[in-house]
């Protein structure tokens, strides 16, 4: 497993975290989906799961949680970085704060370019609900792993199908437990999830 793993090039510039008020409501939603098990860390001490807001100013692209966060069961701004340029093309990504981005910090950005009115994505992990809707939801292939610019690219060709975008969430099969849920505000990003696991947790009892 190479889960955690930053396979993009970066220029971060290490720089006060933002305000706490600008990333509250995200944090709230982190903080469920941790909760739920969505979010977290395995055995090995590899954290997994992500989350990130556009950026209301023209000062970054997004906001999302650093690299290797899922082993705190509560964040605060300290763990948040601005990504304020990325490059697919060229695996490259510019980043500030105090914490370098998530390693999915492109996936990320390819929703909020193709899709200009997503204003939340989350990126989590869970086993049974990756092998329950696998064939149900849209789906990147098998043979694109997470993190590169290949899975960008296959994200944005999802993505601008409006059947796909309908969803608001898809299955990383390249990635193994990884799914992703999108928003035109936090509120749906979170309960698209929330109303999956839901699901699933239904079909074991």
């Amino acid at each position: 497993m190479d889960e955690g793993y930053i396979k993009y090039q970066a220029d971060w510039e290490k720089t006060p975290p933002v305000a706490e008020s600008a990333i509250e409501e995200l944090n709230q939603w982190r903080n469920q989906l941790y909760k739920r098990g969505l979010l977290g860390v395995y055995p090995n001490g590899i954290g997994f799961g992500n989350v990130s807001q556009r950026w209301p100013t023209e000062e970054a692209l997004f906001v999302i949680s650093g690299s290797t966060t899922g082993q705190f069961s509560q964040l605060n701004a300290l763990h948040y970085s601005l990504v304020t340029k990325v490059i697919p093309a060229q695996n490259f990504l510019y980043c500030r704060g105090p914490i370098i981005a998530s390693s999915e910090s492109m996936s990320h950005a390819a929703i909020y370019e193709q899709c200009p009115a997503v204003q939340a994505a989350f990126h989590v992990h869970h086993k049974g609900m990756w092998d329950f809707y696998y064939g149900t939801l849209p789906a990147t292939a098998a043979d694109i792993p997470y993190g590169t610019p290949e899975m960008a690219f296959a994200i944005q060709a999802l993505v601008q199908q409006a059947a796909n975008y309908e969803q608001k969430c898809f299955v990383m099969h390249g990635h193994e437990e990884g799914l992703f849920a999108f928003g035109e505000s936090l509120e749906e990003a979170g309960k698209v999830l929330i109303n999956l696991l839901d699901k699933w947790q239904n079909t074991q009892s």
